[in-house]
């Protein structure tokens, strides 16, 4: 959130932030301390938006880390909620569940949740590679395994990231029912933490692929050496980086990227 958010209103958005945990700073770190906001006080201040007429000019919700099933049903209700006055509201799910080589880091139930009732509402997921593996129960170690366990979920639009590709770089892949586009970059041996809430704040505001990838390829150069993205003093250089190559492959009747 402490990305996204910062990320969004740079882009020109407007933003409603409903934080499900607080924290003292990212659990990539050695120390961090916080505590998780109870999903009824998140329904109320839900009721409180409503109530003011708000829901109706919400055009996109984005999801991120959910701790528990009940915070997983919170959105699954919000969603509903807000898409009953706003029909074409976009649903974008950022299933934060877990990442190499830690494995899952959320509670089974809450993982399962996500699966199972958020990925039917979302119009894009944005799972890291370990994530896509554990979601569609299929091993991903390809860019074609990738697109295989992509394509078995049922989700409109997939956006997979760190897919390792066979010349030892990494992908991301944008995954529809037609073609898949991918962006390839160098691995790096340390990367701070951020780089996945950047890229769900990116797509949200409705950048393209190569795009998106290239902002975040120059905030890390900008930002090596720290453990955090240096998102606010080094603006300028990730909001103008030229667009990445993309390759595209179609399998069907050509459509839209979903990231347009």
């Amino acid at each position: 959130m402490s990305v996204i958010v910062p990320t969004l209103q740079a882009l020109g958005h407007n933003v409603i932030a409903l934080p499900t945990v607080l924290l003292s700073n990212h659990p990539g770190h050695l120390h961090v301390t916080g505590q998780s906001i109870e999903p009824s006080f998140l329904m109320r201040m839900v009721d409180a938006l409503e109530a003011n007429g708000w829901l109706g000019e919400i055009d996109t919700v984005l999801s991120g880390y959910l701790p528990s099933a009940a915070h997983v049903e919170f959105v699954a209700a919000t969603v509903a909620r807000v898409r009953l006055v706003q029909a074409g509201c976009r649903y974008l799910c950022d299933p934060v569940l877990g990442d190499d080589p830690k494995g899952l880091y959320i509670d089974n139930d809450a993982a399962d949740g996500i699966r199972r009732q958020l990925l039917p509402l979302a119009d894009i997921i944005l799972p890291n590679r370990f994530e896509l593996d554990w979601l569609a129960g299929i091993p991903v170690r390809s860019s074609a395994e990738a697109l295989s366990a992509a394509r078995s979920l049922g989700v409109r639009n997939v956006i997979a990231t760190s897919i390792p590709s066979a010349a030892g770089s990494l992908l991301t892949i944008a995954i529809d029912a037609n073609r898949a586009t991918t962006c390839e970059v160098a691995r790096r041996s340390h990367v701070p933490n951020g780089t996945g809430d950047l890229l769900s704040a990116l797509i949200a505001g409705g950048w393209q692929l190569g795009r998106a990838v290239a902002a975040i390829e120059a905030l890390l150069t900008a930002s090596t050496g720290f453990d955090e993205l240096k998102l606010a003093t080094c603006n300028r250089t990730w909001m103008t980086a030229p667009a990445l190559p993309e390759a595209v492959v179609t399998y069907g009747q050509p459509k839209a990227s979903p990231c347009q």
